[in-house]
């Protein structure tokens, strides 16, 4: 024990110093990918969310007009932010009327995730060129299992960085150390375009001053309940018997988080997952009239529904259960799911499966949010894109 009362030797006893997992995060990304659409915003803060009416605009003399987030009204919240934005205060899942009592003068673009999903592909293909051994954690952040190649760490990783930003013109943050939990925790260390390596005896240095928000899988309530207990930072955490944790958290969690201050994850790195369901879902900017607002409904739909058959269809699957997702006005959800007689990633058979399912729901009441699932996955050998063009309307009120 130290003068802390916080035991060193812990850390040790399950942490293999040969173990070599990389936990990849790129740097701001969905921004990232929009400043290099429009280069002339680097260094401004700029905020991204909704799909609304606030796309640039260019004039005759070839340069774009953007708008300003005080001039925003609505009920979208931030996708993501630039990190000139951030010292603000703004962060994601804000509200974008409070983000624009933050910064007005921010620059508001609206969330375009058909190019993050391309840059996304981009980045990960790169990584793959240097190892196979990748697990897919997210449209920005990826875990690398290190440990079969022969190139020192400092070097692998600079690779990794110099790669992602040759595909794709992006900056990436890296974290280096024995195990997943660790890594993550040290790729948001020194951003952005950061790279940090740490072993185990960093630890108590690198780890336990910070707060426990930095350990991914203590949220908010968890930090907000620790914090009334005395336990304010990793080191507060490392210090608690695990009996004490347990008593007012349960035996798994309790467990679990005074494994984790120690720093000690045993998860490998999957390689392959089998998902369960792939889904697409948008919250209105306003909400929208089953009958008054049909034209613009049935659009939303057939969007929804492209782009699950185009991700089941990148991702090599078919669906045998499609379902739909409704928020009403009063914040009331409802889904209904529909079986189909064969397994299906054709955007027309997506959609007339959803058209059912809304056939089974009230449609009197005004929507918020629109959404598609499909699950019931299974590998698909052949798979084949299809038009919408001969698609009717979403079956709304008449």
């Amino acid at each position: 024990m130290d003068a802390q009362g916080l035991d060193k030797n812990r850390i040790d006893e399950r942490l293999p110093g040969y173990r070599r997992i990389a936990h990849l995060d790129m740097d701001a990304f969905y921004a990232s990918v929009e400043l290099l659409r429009y280069p002339e915003l680097c260094g401004l803060p700029v905020v991204i969310g909704g799909s609304g009416d606030w796309q640039p605009e260019i004039h005759k003399d070839g340069s774009w007009h953007f708008s300003r987030l005080r001039n925003y009204a609505g009920r979208g919240v931030v996708t993501t932010a630039t990190y000139e934005a951030r010292v603000f205060g703004v962060f994601s899942g804000m509200g974008l009327m409070k983000a624009a009592q933050l910064t007005p003068d921010a620059i508001l673009l609206p969330a375009d995730f058909r190019a993050y999903r391309h840059y996304s592909r981009l980045f990960k293909a790169a990584v793959a060129e240097i190892t196979p051994q990748i697990e897919d954690h997210g449209i920005d952040e990826i875990y690398i299992d290190l440990c079969g190649l022969t190139d020192d760490t400092l070097t692998l990783a600079r690779r990794i960085k110099q790669a992602v930003r040759e595909s794709t013109g992006l900056s990436c943050s890296i974290g280096v150390t024995p195990n997943k939990l660790l890594s993550k925790i040290c790729s948001d260390l020194e951003k952005p375009d950061g790279l940090t390596i740490l072993d185990p005896e960093d630890i108590p240095n690198r780890i336990w001053p910070l707060p426990v928000r930095k350990i991914s899988g203590i949220g908010p309530k968890a930090t907000q309940k620790l914090a009334a207990l005395g336990i304010t930072t990793i080191a507060d955490l490392a210090r608690a018997e695990t009996a004490f944790l347990q008593t007012h958290f349960g035996s798994s969690y309790g467990h679990w988080l005074h494994e984790a201050a120690h720093g000690i994850d045993d998860r490998p790195v999957v390689t392959e997952s089998e998902p369960k369901s792939l889904s697409r879902e948008t919250t209105f900017e306003r909400d929208l009239h089953p009958r008054h607002d049909r034209h613009i409904l049935s659009k939303i739909l057939t969007g929804l529904c492209t782009d699950v058959a185009n991700d089941l269809q990148r991702k090599g699957y078919a669906s045998r259960t499609i379902s739909i997702k409704l928020r009403y006005d009063d914040f009331r959800t409802i889904s209904r799911n529909i079986t189909l007689s064969s397994p299906t990633a054709d955007a027309v058979a997506v959609r007339r499966a959803a058209e059912e399912c809304l056939r089974r729901v009230s449609l009197k009441q005004k929507l918020r949010l629109l959404g598609v699932r499909a699950s019931t996955l299974s590998a698909a050998n052949t798979l084949r894109n299809s038009s919408m063009s001969h698609q009717g309307e979403l079956p709304l009120a008449e």
